[in-house]
């Protein structure tokens, strides 16, 4: 079988290929030499609308307001939001070490497609090998600096690019991000499915726009009926880290590129499962 018609899945194959005969260590990307990074984090969905950005950014604000310093690469590279969530609009810069990334106001370090275009409203149309190749570039070419948590924003789906992270970065676990529709379950179960068929560990799994919390009596309104996520959760073997409200004031502070003032306390048990996130061993 060719290499461009490899799907990368030993198990289901019987060609003797230069693939095979590789450990998963051998596919792993090494990082820049300026680069110190202590864990890596991918923050997934099934499917896209589910608010896997806005995770990705609070899960980094809480851990950077809690003394680490923590970075984003954002791998949704055909639908990049983590800039605009922080108020960075400038390009990103470089030097004789490689790409620097960008700063928010905190000190969280960010590198995003949207930092190399020539403007934001430009479309990415790339085929698959070219956006694996710029997610190796973001990994290797980018000066990350001393990093204690870099979170990976990925797109949604079980595709190219998931895959790409999942064999080129040494990812220590994931977060899988959902939301309350019935439909979910079973992309929650693809997503958990993938990782445990790439040897990726899974940290849990967030509920995002849960319900609303009624401003008057604080009662909680589930307005996309009720939640199944401790049964989608039991069934798939993985721990519930929290239930995220659907709130206008997230929406607005993350329009107006303050996403790191969200205090996010739904997020306080994601963030300790972070931090307690073992060293994967390759």
């Amino acid at each position: 079988m060719s290499e461009e018609n490899c799907s990368h899945n030993c198990s289901e194959c019987a060609e003797n290929c230069a693939s095979r005969r590789k450990t998963p260590a051998d596919f792993l990307e090494k990082p820049n030499p300026k680069s110190r990074i202590g864990r890596v984090v991918g923050v997934v969905s099934g499917k896209g609308g589910v608010g896997k950005s806005f995770v990705t950014a609070a899960l980094a604000a809480l851990l950077n307001r809690s003394g680490l310093r923590t970075g984003i690469l954002d791998a949704d590279i055909t639908g990049p939001s983590i800039p605009k969530m922080f108020g960075l609009h400038g390009k990103a810069l470089g030097n004789e070490d490689g790409i620097l990334p960008a700063k928010t106001a905190a000190g969280i370090g960010v590198m995003s497609i949207n930092l190399l275009l020539d403007s934001e409203t430009t479309p990415v149309v790339w085929r698959g090998p070219m956006i694996a190749g710029v997610i190796k570039q973001f990994w290797s070419n980018v000066v990350w600096g001393d990093v204690d948590f870099l979170f990976v924003d990925m797109p949604p789906g079980t595709g190219d690019v998931p895959l790409t992270v999942f064999q080129s970065l040494p990812v220590d676990g994931i977060v899988i991000v959902t939301s309350p529709q019935e439909l979910v379950s079973m992309i929650v179960s693809k997503a958990v499915n993938m990782a445990r068929m790439m040897g990726v560990p899974i940290l849990g799994v967030v509920e995002n726009m849960s319900y609303v919390k009624c401003p008057d009596c604080g009662k909680e309104i589930p307005v996309f009926g009720e939640s199944r996520l401790e049964e989608t959760a039991a069934r798939s073997g993985v721990r519930v880290l929290g239930r995220v409200p659907l709130d206008p004031e997230i929406a607005r502070l993350c329009d107006a590129g303050r996403a790191g003032d969200i205090e996010a306390p739904w997020l306080r048990d994601a963030a300790a499962a972070v931090r307690k996130t073992p060293k994967r061993k390759i």
